[in-house]
């Protein structure tokens, strides 16, 4: 069973590297025809049908690209549709959600000083969640309220100002950060899928049949693109939040994920803007540097982490401390690990615990027994560059005290 462990962190590891370029590819793409469509030009003689063009260079070769708001007279014997690389960005992401979230909901979904819920009841509020989000969203687009670009931007932003703040009353700030990336991400690529794409298929369909098209399809498709457009940078901060407990492990983190999605406005609008050859609105760096900076002081104050007192281990924990080895286990980790790893860690130039993993108990050390066996047991990642001596004999120990409590049913 503990060499399940090792397989699962694998499996772990290749799930999260297809998310990555998945969602390279997909970002990248999506980048791409936003700075295009801005970028068109239109001139005397350009085909029928024809918007704009535009001429690149890259790779040594030249590109005439021209754009057709409908179709051109005559359809092309082949099309190329970018979709496959939201699709696959989205189900990798859910995976990394269930191998992650779901399989150690007891760890990383759930805080008992939030919300305290079993496992099915914490993954099933988490799956509502997320159904939920592109239900009212798409409902909000197709009302009377979605009419207005401006009005419904500004109301979808403070629908996520809500989300935010209400994931931090669900689960871990941790986990709050994820779902508010996950809920976001199911938005741009159900967008893609129920909306984009379906559309331009109809589209398509209309024009091989000799139908005029219904404007209004590209219409919806182009006000969801530019959605997806804003959106991304948040999503990938929250992405990469994990790492960094200064930005999901403070009280005002959901203050900070808002801020977070203007400051993903002020930089694609500069962007966008560039893209469009109407100038360089520097005021939005500015702006950005200001957000930042403020999402810096909340990150601060008040005191970074919960003051929550000892949590009482379980009789599952219980018989784990009793085991064999564990004064050992424990003396090592304590002298190990915990200068780094707690609340208030006492290596200089830390002012948070890495990952807000904090080991001073003995409840911390079995709730993170097999991140301890992982890092520090079977493999040398722990502690970095091993600053603080840990000896051989003490990887082994903590190799064997997991082993054992695995193969006697004490830890999973």
């Amino acid at each position: 069973m503990y060499e399940f462990a090792i397989a699962w962190d694998w499996l772990t590891f290749a799930v999260r590297w297809l998310h990555v370029i998945t969602g390279i590819a997909w970002i990248g793409s999506s980048f791409y025809f936003v700075a295009l469509d801005l970028g068109l030009r239109q001139r005397p003689g350009l085909p029928v049908g024809a918007y704009g063009e535009e001429w690149q260079v890259h790779g040594g070769g030249f590109y005439h690209i021209q754009k057709y708001l409908v179709a051109p007279e005559n359809m092309p014997e082949h099309l190329i549709w970018f979709k496959w690389e939201s699709y696959v960005t989205w189900l990798s992401g859910f995976g990394m959600l269930a191998l992650v979230y779901y399989a150690g909901a007891d760890l990383y979904l759930i805080d008992p000083n939030v919300l305290d819920v079993s496992k099915p009841t914490a993954i099933a509020i988490s799956l509502a969640s997320l159904a939920f989000g592109w239900l009212a969203y798409d409902t909000v687009c197709r009302s009377p309220l979605g009419i207005d670009n401006t009005r419904l931007m500004v109301l979808l932003y403070f629908v996520l100002v809500g989300v935010a703040w209400g994931y931090t009353q669900l689960f871990t700030g941790r986990a709050a950060y994820l779902h508010l990336g996950a809920f976001t991400a199911t938005i741009m690529s159900a967008n893609v899928f129920f909306i984009i794409i379906p559309n331009q298929k109809k589209v398509v369909a209309d024009l091989i049949a000799g139908r005029t098209p219904d404007p209004a399809l590209g219409k919806q498709a182009k006000q969801r693109s530019t959605h997806n457009n804003y959106l991304t940078l948040p999503v990938l901060f929250l992405m990469l939040s994990n790492h960094y407990p200064l930005a999901f492990g403070t009280q005002y983190n959901w203050m900070i994920a808002s801020l977070v999605f203007l400051m993903g406005v002020t930089i694609r609008h500069w962007f966008n803007t560039r893209h469009a050859r109407k100038g360089s609105p520097t005021w939005t760096w500015l702006v950005t540097a200001v957000l930042f900076i403020v999402i810096m002081w909340l990150s601060t104050v008040p005191k970074v982490l919960s003051e929550g007192g000892e949590a009482r281990a379980s009789t599952a924990e219980q018989a784990v401390v009793a085991s064999a080895n564990f004064e050992k286990v424990r003396d090592t980790v304590l002298g190990r690990c915990s200068m780094c790893h707690a609340k208030e860690p006492g290596w200089e130039g830390l002012i948070v615990p890495p990952k807000g993993v904090v080991l001073e108990n003995d409840g911390d050390i079995v709730a993170h027994a097999r991140e301890i066996y992982l890092q520090a047991g079977r493999s040398h990642a722990m502690p970095p560059a091993n600053v603080t001596g840990v000896t051989e004999e003490e990887r082994r120990l903590l190799v064997s005290w997991y082993e054992t409590a695995v193969k006697e049913g004490k830890l999973q």
